[in-house]
């Protein structure tokens, strides 16, 4: 800014020169221009806001884009994959720069506010005020040249009057002279000249009064009121500087009020970034992927430079300790588990396969699938879901009773509201008829009870796979209010010929061909077994009657010793004593392993 003269300066010195003549107007000039520039760097200090709230808020939409961009899905699979720990951290940092983004926002918002719309007004105020102190200085500039161009006038008029009195009195006086002039003439050049002198006196009057209020007004003029409008120019100007010095402090106090709340959110970032756990990620993945199925056991040896030999079945156990049992029923086809004592007989067409065929087949195998059980109508697979892993299976008949659980409490409590309703209604019969909701009552309950039989089925499923039911022969009780009216005969059938020891059945369903083996073989083999050593305890956790043939018996709470683990057929040996040992379901002992025995194995 160029620094206004002071006071002292303008008018001090006669020979100083001023603002209003003609050496020192082009002062006057300058500062309107330097003003001029001063709006000028005000208005694009006010664009230069604007722009930046408008990056602010381009910044902000992108950032709520971005973050809306990467947001799950609702009722899709990414939503299920945000219960690890890791992507749900990922969501909090979505959720966090929403709000990042939402504080970019109000940093445009109190930009607008408080410094563009503000310096907007002072703007048009400043050009207003600029605009009135330049005119009364154009003012007062135009009223002293008036003042002096008067006195140059009369200044001239009073010249001119005594040059024209000075030769009017030479004239007279040469007349006056010359004797050939007559006395009239003489007479009429002195009245001339005498008139000349008092018009000359009279310019003198007129010169010294105009020069008198000139001298007067120039005093005022440069004494009063252009040192007042320079004043008010200037304190005009340093207004301007100090507003706009008050702005770039706004505009650093806009950012910094949000720093504290940008920083929460940063905060929250780092909070749920250290949350991140990756062994519950990865035992989650265990829990969500892990089958129940036990690693495969050791496959046998083959020796194909030995004859054939056949292999005992249980039915020669049975006969050999004259028990009395019918003989079971097994295909040669069958690839479902046979009885824990027994070994599977092998085709010659089996026992040419190769092992790697074998081991895809146990790999590939299905879960066992009850004859009982029917598939969904229009379904991709059964209604129990027994095409899945056990603990896969578990999980899915877990979801489908809670889901029907809601789907009862909905009904129960849009009965629970008609109930209501039909006491107001036979309270109040001018509010409604009570008799319209009945057929609505009606179909509530009908509801409900369907739901509540499909939880019966569901649950009893569920309790199956968690290996919570005491005995297979309580199921066709348990499923008789889950089924339509069957053949008894038919359903004894097909449980008995897919029968194991526990009650669980085999996958097979072809035709079974009997094959009955001779007690002998059998006995000779199993009687030339060594007992097997102890690997470790296990303590029972229900209950199990061990009416089958190779079961033992066992109650709960009861300290027992292991003797085979469960080889992935969910079966467990064990024995009391010497005398008593057998196999029991696996899920109904809680098995302590001794590390250090021999055959000892780790699942995950």
């Amino acid at each position: 800014m160029v620094s206004l003269p002071h006071r002292s300066v303008l008018h001090g010195a006669v020979s100083a020169p001023c603002l209003c003549c003609p050496k020192g107007k082009d002062q006057f000039d300058n500062l309107e221009k330097h003003t001029q520039w001063g709006i000028d760097v005000l208005e694009k200090y006010i664009k230069f806001v604007k722009e930046r709230t408008e990056i602010e808020l381009s910044y902000a939409k992108q950032l709520r884009n971005l973050s809306k961009k990467y947001q799950p899905k609702k009722n899709s699979k990414e939503e299920e994959e945000y219960r690890y720990t890791s992507t749900r951290a990922f969501l909090a940092t979505l959720n966090e720069m929403n709000d990042y983004a939402g504080q970019h926002e109000v940093i445009s918002e109190n930009m607008t506010s408080l410094i563009t719309g503000e310096l907007t007004r002072y703007v048009q105020e400043l050009k207003q005020e600029r605009k009135s102190h330049f005119h009364d200085g154009r003012k007062a500039q135009q009223h002293i040249e008036t003042c002096w161009k008067q006195l140059e006038a009369s200044k001239r008029r009073f010249e001119r009057d005594c040059k024209e009195a000075d030769r009017a009195q030479q004239y007279f006086e040469k007349m006056d002279a010359d004797i050939n002039v007559t006395k009239a003439d003489v007479e009429k050049a002195r009245q001339q000249a005498q008139l000349r002198h008092q018009m000359a006196e009279d310019s003198k009057a007129e010169y010294s009064s105009t020069l008198q209020k000139f001298n007067s007004e120039q005093h005022e003029h440069y004494y009063t009121h252009i040192p007042n409008i320079f004043q008010k120019i200037q304190e005009m100007e340093e207004r301007r500087i100090v507003r706009i010095g008050e702005s770039m402090k706004t505009f650093a106090e806009v950012d910094r009020q949000v720093i504290p709340i940008i920083g929460k959110c940063l905060d929250e970032i780092t909070k749920a970034a250290e949350s991140v756990d990756h062994k519950n990620d990865s035992q989650m993945v265990i829990e969500a992927f892990k089958s129940g199925f036990e690693p495969p056991g050791d496959i046998e040896f083959e020796d194909f430079t030995q004859p054939m030999k056949r292999t005992v079945s249980e039915s020669s156990l049975s006969n050999s300790r004259g028990d009395g049992k019918s003989e079971p029923k097994f295909g040669g086809k069958s690839k479902g588990k046979l009885w824990p004592f027994i070994k599977k007989n092998k085709s010659p067409k089996q026992q040419k396969e190769p092992l790697s065929h074998r081991f895809n087949e146990f790999m590939t195998s299905k879960p066992k699938i009850h004859c009982f059980r029917s598939l969904k109508r229009g379904g991709a697979g059964p209604e129990d879901f027994s095409n899945l892993p056990p603990e896969q299976r578990r999980k899915k008949l877990q979801q489908k009773v809670d889901e029907l659980n809601r789907d009862i409490q909905k009904e129960l409590d849009q009965r629970d509201a008609l109930t209501k309703m039909k006491d107001v209604y036979i309270k109040n019969p001018q509010m409604g008829d009570a008799a319209s909701v009945d057929n609505r009552l009606s179909e509530l309950a009908q509801n409900i009870e369907k739901l509540r039989l499909e939880v019966q089925k569901f649950e009893g499923w569920l309790a199956e796979v968690e290996g919570r039911l005491p005995a297979r022969n309580e199921q066709p009780r348990r499923q008789s209010g889950m089924y339509e009216p069957q053949n008894p005969s038919a359903v004894n059938s097909c449980a008995q010929d897919r029968e194991s020891p526990d009650g669980s059945y085999t996958e097979e369903q072809s035709q079974e061909t009997e094959m009955k083996v001779p007690a002998t073989d059998f006995d000779d083999e199993f009687d030339d077994e060594e007992p097997l050593p102890t690997i470790g305890t296990c303590k029972a956790l229900y209950t199990f009657e061990g009416q089958n043939e190779g079961t033992i018996s066992v109650a709960e709470g009861e300290m027992l010793y292991v003797i085979e683990e469960d080889k992935g057929d969910g079966w467990t040996r064990i024995r009391r004593n010497e005398d008593e040992e057998g196999y029991v379901p696996t899920s109904y002992v809680e098995v302590y392993l001794d590390k250090n025995a021999k055959g000892a194995m780790t699942y995950i």
